[in-house]
C-alpha cells in the first residue's frame, strides 16, 4: 500500500522512512514551547512539498493546506506573542 502511494505520487518507496523522521522531527520542534515558531515553519515548508507533489499528479491538495492553517491557528492561540505581533482585531 504505501509502495502504490509512492509511486503514484512518482517517488520511489525508499523515502518514506526519511520523510516520515522529518515530519516527526519537524513536529517534536513544533511541540516544543521555546522552538514552536520555527517549528511551524518548518512544518509549512513540509506541507508546501506535500502540496506541490499532490498538484503535480492532479490529486486533492486541500488537506495539506488545512493542517498548515491548523498549526499556525493553533500556535497563534496558545502564544500570546504571536497574538500580539499578529492581532485580528486591533
Amino acid at each position: 500500500m504505501l509502495e502504490e502511494s509512492f509511486s503514484h505520487l512518482g517517488l520511489p518507496g525508499s523515502f518514506a522512512f526519511g520523510l516520515g523522521l522529518l515530519e516527526i522531527g519537524c513536529t517534536v520542534i513544533y511541540l516544543l514551547p521555546r522552538t514552536a515558531v520555527l517549528g511551524a515553519i518548518l512544518l509549512t515548508g513540509y506541507l508546501g512539498g506535500a502540496i506541490l507533489t499532490t498538484l503535480r499528479v492532479g490529486d486533492s491538495w486541500i488537506m495539506p493546506l488545512l493542517l498548515g492553517v491548523l498549526i499556525w491557528g493553533g500556535l497563534w492561540l496558545r502564544d500570546r506573542n504571536l497574538r500580539a505581533k499578529l492581532p485580528f482585531v486591533q
